[in-house]
């Protein structure tokens, strides 16, 4: 038997990794068999690697941990698009890290990103080495090309969460256990990591079988059109910018590209081949429009409904979340907020910030996939036999909706979803194309721009040209990133590749205050809206999308609903009188028919706005809202906070984005608070310059 560990003091001792004894559990797919295999303990490695059976197995094992929760519910934040609106004070690590906060010596970092990645990269290092020792073969070839491609990927989130970071392509137990740099290595330079990933993903397409070939014939499992999208994406992240420093002094930390402009060039040729490889094999496309749905929401309402069949053109890798052993809290955090019921009780723990909300162009189907502005309540106090209402929020209150709960499947517990984790889209591959097309070309080209199209097609603003220059278009790109990416926990390191993070925060911290104002780009953004009184269908599946809304400018309307009856005999002339409303915008109004004002810049709990909702029904708890408590008790507006910006906004020291520092932030520091971190662990891991 081969043990990774030859000796127990090697065991106590290896601080790069945790203490792994790795087995291959079984991994539980959405509609397949293929994951739901026996456990094989990878101690006994020979006997595990003398057939391509339980090699296959093992290596199915390799997906298990590839997307750590930290990767999403810490940094799935701070894109500038998607914020975090946890419980409790504006001092916990999930708002400080979306606000840029760090501390390596608090537990304001992330921690378990770095152990959780090197031990998956334990694993595929094991079944490297004993693929590498059995008789070639087609099969052998496959599987030998996919573990590669999952340690690709798994070295791509170290880089782009701590940047340089240590080297380790060998199981432990092949290493020397009396080198230091075994058990204490160093940083190693990710240009260095970058070039040996990017040539194992080169080989690996070459090897893996495309979609639909026997064993890979789910998106749950990388097949060539997976790699060769996740080639395209990491060749883009090793041509582009990030925060560097001089390995061995430590000093000179900036935003720069690697030094060797050929090598750049070669790269984005590498991930423009690897775009056009996919868009030209004729096997991928984007979902389209059906049933009455955009194709967005079809897309997403789909996915959340596990139809992988309607989704398999489009999303060309995505992570097994089924079940109560593969379930993660994924689904728990990015949501519109139920409040008991069928769904139960969960808070969305993330919020979308309405300056993005409002960047949508008219008629774009994304924006109200991608931001619910309504949350899941009952109607009283939640009994069996109560109402549920989708009601309507305010700005400061528009929540995540890609992943709602509505629309998923019944989960087999309360806290999982049974959601599947994205990683890569075809509508990536044709913006990433554009990208490369227009880097290598000095400005868009036709192909680059028919590409580019196809998104914004799609998405129904195929009116709104594409730019004709360089500069003009990759900042089309990167808008246009935003709109369809949010919530998919790219946006962030998209940014800061692209050397966009800075100006794009103090873009946003702007375009908030200006919003809080109303002045600039919002000067003229309505304050008022009548939102319609749906009921909630309190099943899965129900395929609800946004609540019907007007806004509301004209004076002699506002002051109509501005005229909130106090007095529940009133209540149903104030109704009448904002039927009239209703009807003179042109919307059809049938008996039975509820609205309700709400002032968008004031806070969800205002007086104004609780007496409002208490017109159509609300009464138990009617102030109470599903989100963490950050954010829904305060306002948007400046003069509805007194004259001054909401902290969450700017102010008192825990603004939006209070903690970036350029050249600094653009990476996190390894936490250094006690024994089982990193920094702590291994005296050879310098920490990130400027903490």
């Amino acid at each position: 038997m081969k043990n990774i560990y030859n000796t127990r003091n090697l065991l106590r001792k290896i601080v790069i990794l945790p203490s792994i004894v790795v087995a291959v559990l079984a991994m539980n797919s959405c509609s397949e068999d293929f994951l739901d295999q026996p456990a094989y303990n990878s101690l006994d490695t020979e006997s595990v690697f003398k057939n391509l059976d339980t090699a296959e197995m093992f290596v199915l094992g390799c997906y298990r941990g590839i997307v750590p929760t930290e990767m999403y519910y810490q940094l799935g934040a701070g894109d500038t698009v998607t914020h975090s609106s946890e419980d409790g004070s504006t001092n916990n690590s999930k708002y400080n890290i979306a606000n840029y906060k760090y501390d390596a010596y608090t537990p304001n970092t992330v921690t378990g990103i770095y152990s959780a990645m090197y031990a998956v990269i334990e694993r595929t290092n094991i079944a490297v080495s004993g693929l590498s020792k059995m008789e070639a073969s087609t099969k052998r070839d496959a599987l030998l090309a996919e573990v590669k491609a999952i340690r690709a990927f798994c070295y791509y989130n170290l880089i782009r969460v701590y940047g340089d970071v240590p080297s380790v392509f060998k199981p432990l137990d092949e290493m020397d256990q009396n080198d230091p740099n075994t058990l204490y290595p160093k940083r190693t330079s990710r240009d260095e990591i970058y070039d040996r990933i990017i040539a194992d993903l080169q080989e690996s397409v070459g090897n893996i079988p495309n979609f639909g070939q026997s064993g890979y014939s789910t998106t749950e499992r990388l097949t060539k059109q997976g790699v060769n999208a996740l080639l395209a994406r990491i060749a883009l992240y090793a041509a582009g910018y990030s925060l560097r420093w001089d390995l061995n002094t430590g000093s000179g930390a900036m935003m720069s590209r690697r030094s060797d402009n050929a090598r750049i060039q070669q790269l984005y040729q590498i991930a423009d081949n690897a775009c056009a490889s996919i868009i030209n094999g004729g096997n991928n496309s984007l979902v389209q429009a059906q049933g009455g749905k955009s194709g967005f929401e079809y897309l997403w309402y789909n996915f959340c409904q596990r139809k992988f069949s309607v989704t398999n053109s489009e999303i060309l890798w995505q992570i097994a979340e089924y079940g109560p052993n593969t379930n993660s809290a994924f689904g728990v955090y990015a949501h519109p907020g139920s409040r008991g019921g069928t769904y139960g009780s969960r808070k969305a723990l993330q919020f979308m910030l309405p300056s993005y909300y409002l960047s949508f162009n008219q008629g774009d189907t994304r924006r109200d996939v991608s931001c619910t502005s309504y949350s899941i309540y009952f109607l009283n106090n939640g009994n069996a036999s109560d109402k549920w209402v989708n009601v309507g929020t305010t700005y400061s209150c528009i929540m995540p909706g890609k992943f709602r709960i509505g629309w998923c499947v019944e989960p087999q517990a309360a806290d999982g979803r049974n959601l599947n984790i994205p990683l890569l889209r075809y509508s990536d591959v044709l913006l990433m194309y554009a990208e490369t097309q227009n880097y290598l070309n000095g400005g868009p080209t036709a192909a680059g721009t028919a590409a580019f199209m196809q998104v914004r097609n799609r998405a129904g603003i195929g009116n709104l040209p594409a730019p004709t220059g360089q500069q003009a278009f990759e900042s089309a790109i990167v808008q246009e990133r935003k709109w369809e990416f949010a919530g998919e926990f790219n946006l962030r390191t998209d940014l800061i590749r692209m050397n966009r993070i800075a100006s794009e925060i103090e873009a946003t911290k702007q375009a908030m205050k200006n919003l809080s104002d109303r002045t600039g780009q919002f000067a003229n953004i309505p304050v008022y809206r009548l939102y319609k009184y749906h009921q909630n269908a309190q099943v899965y599946g129900d395929p609800f999308l946004a609540v019907t809304y007007i806004e509301i400018t004209n004076p002699t309307e506002i002051a109509t609903i501005l005229n909130v009856p106090t007095n529940s005999a009133n209540y149903d002339a104030y109704q009448t009188a904002l039927a009239s409303i209703v009807m003179a915008h042109g919307q059809t109004v049938t008996a039975g028919d509820k609205w309700y004002p709400v002032n968008m810049f004031q806070a969800y709990t205002s007086t104004f706005n609780g007496n409002a909702r208490k017109t159509v029904g609300f009464t138990g708890g009617f102030n109470a809202l599903q989100i963490g408590n950050i954010i829904y008790t305060k306002p948007t507006g400046s003069a509805e906070n007194g004259g001054t910006y909401p902290n969450w906004i700017e102010g008192g020291g825990d603004g939006l984005f209070y903690g970036f520092v350029p050249n600094k932030t653009e990476l996190l520091p390894f936490a250094a608070a006690s024994a089982g971190h990193p920094l702590v662990d291994n005296p050879n891991l310098t920490q990130l310059p400027g903490y």
